[in-house]
């Protein structure tokens, strides 16, 4: 059995509306599904329709009701970009909360927050 790409990333929020909001308005990204099954529902979001990995939104609230022992936590993204710094002017023209850019040996990197002030990152990898 071989492991051969990364499919999903789930991330729980507390208001999915605004999490899609987030995500498709102030990122860019494009709304992939939007189910709902068994009470439950969740929203597949990613970069582009051919992204190869996508995030799935679902309620923090219902997942933890649902698998109390399911570690909710936000799990740490690097996402990948090949323009730094019109992204950092782009993200913070658009309210969102970002860090500096910071010079690493495998690229320029910055952090940057949704709307529930959950942190993720985003690099331009070093040429």
């Amino acid at each position: 059995m071989m492991i051969n790409k990364l499919g999903q990333v789930m991330l729980y929020v507390n208001n999915q509306d605004k999490a899609v909001e987030f995500w498709t308005k102030k990122l860019g990204f494009t709304v992939l599904a939007d189910e709902t099954a068994h009470g439950l529902r969740w929203i597949e979001v990613a970069p582009a329709r051919n992204a190869g990995t996508s995030i799935v939104l679902h309620n923090k609230k219902s997942v933890a009701e649902m698998s109390p022992d399911l570690n909710l936590g936000t799990p740490s993204l690097m996402f990948y970009t090949e323009e730094i710094e019109k992204l950092y002017q782009d993200l913070s023209s658009n309210n969102i909360t970002v860090g500096e850019i910071v010079e690493m040996p495998t690229g320029k990197v910055f952090n940057f927050a949704d709307d529930e002030e959950n942190y993720f990152a985003v690099m331009e990898k070093a040429k």
